[in-house]
């Protein structure tokens, strides 16, 4: 199998059960990865060889009922049950700071966006479709980071993994209505929406790359994977390409623990 190259701050893993994407800035704060197509979920063992690549069980997984919001679940620490798995709460996005969890989003074409403050030792995983980041999903998952667990937006690093590439995202015009009425401004959404070849295509990369921005985090630490799951369907899952018949594809990063704790 051929791999196509990811952006500079990526690189290709070789794990047990096929290829993940790591990204390099996020790696030296915290375990995480993205799954490839080779990984066959949500089937459970699966699941468990995934987090397997990242030190983790499925006992201390946390995963959501994804609902294209902006919602967050925090599970601070010392909230923790002791069976992670139990518990799905409808949400886009899951913050904590418990060491040794797993948070993980599922996707196939949506934005998997990776997050973590090295200094507090707190992490987030968020599902950003067009509607979440219409809602500014990332955003509010760093403002959870910020009141929740007494991060500084300035000290944390995000991970954005492959998901559908602005060259590949075909839009209706009810999209540019939908983020006008939710408030983003008409120099964003001139951006973000690019009409080539009378065809309307919505650049997600840049809107959460964007998002994050607003919310305070430093542009020099935020890695672009660069990927397009459209682009590669033999790499990846794509719902645009398969249809209900596409499998998912996981964003995985467990809470390290803190370098400096809170007074």
């Amino acid at each position: 199998m051929t791999l196509p190259a990811p952006n500079a701050a990526f690189h290709w893993s070789r794990e047990p059960w096929g290829h993940a994407l790591r990204c390099r800035p996020l790696g030296a704060c915290a375990q995480h990865l993205f799954t490839s197509r080779q990984l066959q979920l949500p089937a459970e063992d699966s699941w468990q060889a995934a987090l397997a690549s990242v030190e983790a069980t499925p006992r201390r997984l946390l995963r959501v009922k994804q609902v294209h919001g902006r919602a967050i679940r925090v599970l601070a620490r010392g909230q923790v049950p002791g069976d992670a798995s139990d518990h799905r709460p409808d949400a886009d996005a899951i913050v904590s700071n418990e060491p040794g969890l797993a948070l993980a989003v599922m996707v196939a074409d949506c934005v998997p966006i990776l997050l973590c403050d090295p200094v507090r030792g707190a992490v987030a995983a968020v599902h950003a479709g067009w509607r979440g980041t219409c809602a500014r999903v990332v955003h509010a998952a760093v403002e959870s980071l910020v009141t929740c667990c007494g991060c500084e937006p300035a000290h944390l690093v995000a991970a954005i993994g492959p998901s559908v590439g602005p060259r590949d995202y075909e839009v209706g015009d009810s999209l540019i209505d939908a983020f006008r009425a939710a408030g983003h401004s008409e120099a964003h959404i001139s951006r973000w929406f690019i009409r080539t070849d009378r065809k309307l295509r919505l650049d997600l990369w840049s809107a959460n790359i964007q998002q994050l921005i607003d919310g305070g985090v430093d542009a020099n630490r935020i890695s672009l994977c660069g990927l397009s799951t459209v682009a590669h369907p033999g790499i990846f899952d794509s719902y645009r390409v398969d249809g209900p018949r596409a499998g998912r594809m996981a964003a995985i990063i467990v809470v390290p623990e803190a370098t400096h704790a809170p007074a």
